[in-house]
């Protein structure tokens, strides 16, 4: 996982979370280069999306941010239930806002959310 790290990635992020925050500061502190992009004018494309999807083994609810506003008011807790891989992948590459952040994409690895346990390993 070095190499992955040692090029430039992709983190996808809202700028008012403070999870986002945290990631950001922490890649920083340790000085790696890494690309922002706004999640919510910039959503993952669909094939960053099936990559991630890869690195989570197939477990697409998993990036979905189940706490947000938008999950809620869409009722997507139901309607993922009845939603094909492509109808839930197409719908988080058009609404960044339903995706768990910060969204790591790189190389050859992906990271959804920020536990620094986890991120000090693949960022050592």
């Amino acid at each position: 996982m070095r190499d992955a790290v040692m090029k430039p990635f992709k983190i996808y992020i809202y700028t008012k979370c403070q999870t986002c925050q945290k990631a950001l500061k922490f890649l920083t502190s340790r000085k790696i280069i890494f690309f922002p992009l706004p999640i919510r004018e910039t959503p993952p494309s669909l094939q960053d999306l099936r990559r991630m999807s890869g690195y989570l083994k197939g477990d697409i609810r998993a990036l979905f941010n189940t706490a947000g506003q938008d999950y809620r008011v869409m009722n997507l807790k139901e309607q993922l239930k009845v939603m094909s891989e492509l109808e839930k992948l197409t719908l988080l590459s058009k609404y960044g806002n339903l995706i768990k952040r910060p969204f790591v994409i790189g190389e050859d690895f992906g990271l959804i959310g920020f536990e620094e346990t986890t991120w000090r390993k693949v960022f050592n």
